[in-house]
Protein backbone atom coordinates (compact mmCIF):
# COMPACT_ATOMS: atom_id res chain seq x y z
CA UNK A 1 0.00 0.00 0.00
CA UNK A 2 1.29 3.46 -0.87
CA UNK A 3 -0.04 6.91 0.00
CA UNK A 4 0.23 9.78 -2.46
CA UNK A 5 -0.47 13.43 -1.80
CA UNK A 6 -2.81 14.53 -4.58
CA UNK A 7 -4.17 17.83 -5.83
CA UNK A 8 -6.89 18.93 -8.18
CA UNK A 9 -6.66 21.63 -10.87
CA UNK A 10 -8.10 24.12 -8.35
CA UNK A 11 -5.28 23.50 -5.85
CA UNK A 12 -7.13 21.44 -3.25
CA UNK A 13 -4.80 18.84 -1.73
CA UNK A 14 -5.74 15.47 -0.28
CA UNK A 15 -4.24 12.02 0.01
CA UNK A 16 -5.03 8.80 -1.77
CA UNK A 17 -4.13 5.22 -0.92
CA UNK A 18 -3.17 2.85 -3.73
CA UNK A 19 -1.72 -0.62 -4.16
CA UNK A 20 1.13 0.87 -6.18
CA UNK A 21 1.85 3.58 -8.78
CA UNK A 22 0.17 1.54 -11.53
CA UNK A 23 -3.02 1.47 -9.44
CA UNK A 24 -2.89 5.28 -9.19
CA UNK A 25 -2.36 5.63 -12.97
CA UNK A 26 -5.16 3.14 -13.71
CA UNK A 27 -7.66 4.99 -11.49
CA UNK A 28 -6.61 8.34 -12.93
CA UNK A 29 -6.95 7.11 -16.55
CA UNK A 30 -10.40 5.64 -15.82
CA UNK A 31 -11.60 8.90 -14.22
CA UNK A 32 -12.09 7.25 -10.84
CA UNK A 33 -10.26 9.96 -8.90
CA UNK A 34 -12.04 13.15 -7.91
CA UNK A 35 -11.31 15.94 -5.48
CA UNK A 36 -13.26 15.47 -2.22
CA UNK A 37 -13.66 19.26 -1.94
CA UNK A 38 -14.86 20.31 -5.40
CA UNK A 39 -15.33 17.00 -7.25
CA UNK A 40 -12.82 18.01 -9.95
CA UNK A 41 -11.46 15.05 -11.92
CA UNK A 42 -8.20 16.63 -13.05
CA UNK A 43 -6.02 15.00 -10.39
CA UNK A 44 -2.24 14.90 -10.19
CA UNK A 45 0.36 13.91 -7.62
CA UNK A 46 1.48 16.74 -5.36
CA UNK A 47 4.91 17.15 -3.86
CA UNK A 48 4.92 15.66 -0.39
CA UNK A 49 7.18 16.01 2.57
CA UNK A 50 8.67 12.99 4.24
CA UNK A 51 11.09 12.19 7.01
CA UNK A 52 13.69 9.52 7.37
CA UNK A 53 14.04 8.28 10.90
CA UNK A 54 17.55 7.73 12.22
CA UNK A 55 18.48 4.21 13.25
CA UNK A 56 19.30 5.26 16.82
CA UNK A 57 16.00 7.02 17.41
CA UNK A 58 13.39 5.00 19.34
CA UNK A 59 10.12 4.52 17.50
CA UNK A 60 7.12 6.57 18.68
CA UNK A 61 5.40 3.31 19.63
CA UNK A 62 8.38 2.25 21.76
CA UNK A 63 8.58 5.66 23.46
CA UNK A 64 4.82 5.59 24.05
CA UNK A 65 4.99 2.09 25.53
CA UNK A 66 7.89 3.11 27.79
CA UNK A 67 6.00 6.20 28.97
CA UNK A 68 2.87 4.14 29.70
CA UNK A 69 4.91 1.56 31.62
CA UNK A 70 6.52 4.31 33.72
CA UNK A 71 3.14 5.90 34.40
CA UNK A 72 1.69 2.52 35.37
CA UNK A 73 4.59 1.89 37.76
CA UNK A 74 4.08 5.32 39.38
CA UNK A 75 0.36 4.66 39.75
CA UNK A 76 0.92 1.26 41.36
CA UNK A 77 3.55 2.76 43.67
CA UNK A 78 1.10 5.51 44.71
CA UNK A 79 -1.64 2.97 45.46
CA UNK A 80 0.81 0.82 47.43
CA UNK A 81 1.89 3.78 49.58
CA UNK A 82 -1.50 5.48 50.05
CA UNK A 83 -4.06 2.67 50.30
CA UNK A 84 -4.53 0.28 53.21
CA UNK A 85 -3.72 -3.29 52.20
CA UNK A 86 -6.65 -5.41 53.39
CA UNK A 87 -5.52 -8.46 51.40
CA UNK A 88 -8.20 -11.11 50.96
CA UNK A 89 -10.71 -9.03 52.97
CA UNK A 90 -11.06 -6.50 50.14
CA UNK A 91 -14.68 -7.32 49.28
CA UNK A 92 -15.73 -7.53 52.93
CA UNK A 93 -14.13 -4.16 53.78
CA UNK A 94 -15.52 -2.51 50.64
CA UNK A 95 -19.05 -3.66 51.52
CA UNK A 96 -18.68 -2.42 55.13
CA UNK A 97 -17.70 1.04 53.87
CA UNK A 98 -20.43 1.00 51.23
CA UNK A 99 -23.11 0.39 53.86
CA UNK A 100 -21.65 2.80 56.45
CA UNK A 101 -20.55 0.13 58.91
CA UNK A 102 -16.88 1.12 58.53
CA UNK A 103 -15.25 4.51 58.00
CA UNK A 104 -14.48 5.44 54.39
CA UNK A 105 -10.81 5.02 53.45
CA UNK A 106 -8.70 4.00 50.48
CA UNK A 107 -8.16 0.25 50.44
CA UNK A 108 -6.39 -2.25 48.24
CA UNK A 109 -6.34 -6.00 48.19
CA UNK A 110 -7.61 -8.86 46.13
CA UNK A 111 -10.89 -10.64 45.59
CA UNK A 112 -12.37 -13.62 43.83
CA UNK A 113 -14.54 -13.35 40.73
CA UNK A 114 -17.58 -14.24 42.86
CA UNK A 115 -16.75 -11.42 45.30
CA UNK A 116 -16.29 -8.98 42.41
CA UNK A 117 -19.68 -9.97 41.05
CA UNK A 118 -21.24 -9.31 44.47
CA UNK A 119 -19.55 -5.89 44.65
CA UNK A 120 -20.90 -5.02 41.20
CA UNK A 121 -24.42 -6.18 42.11
CA UNK A 122 -24.32 -4.10 45.31
CA UNK A 123 -23.15 -1.03 43.39
CA UNK A 124 -19.74 -0.82 45.05
CA UNK A 125 -17.26 0.95 42.77
CA UNK A 126 -13.83 -0.64 42.49
CA UNK A 127 -11.01 -0.79 40.01
CA UNK A 128 -8.69 -3.70 39.25
CA UNK A 129 -5.00 -3.09 38.71
CA UNK A 130 -2.63 -5.70 37.36
CA UNK A 131 -0.40 -7.10 40.09
CA UNK A 132 2.93 -5.37 40.57
CA UNK A 133 5.72 -7.28 38.90
CA UNK A 134 8.43 -8.52 41.26
CA UNK A 135 11.73 -6.68 41.14
CA UNK A 136 14.52 -8.39 39.20
CA UNK A 137 16.81 -10.42 41.43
Amino acid sequence: MIVFDLKCAFGHTFEGWFDDNRDFEFQKDKGLLTCPVCNDGDISKALSTFAIKGATEASPQKRHADELAALGAKLLDFVEKNFDNVGADFAKEALKMHYGVAEQRNIRGYSTQAEEKTLQEEGVPFFKFPPKEPADS
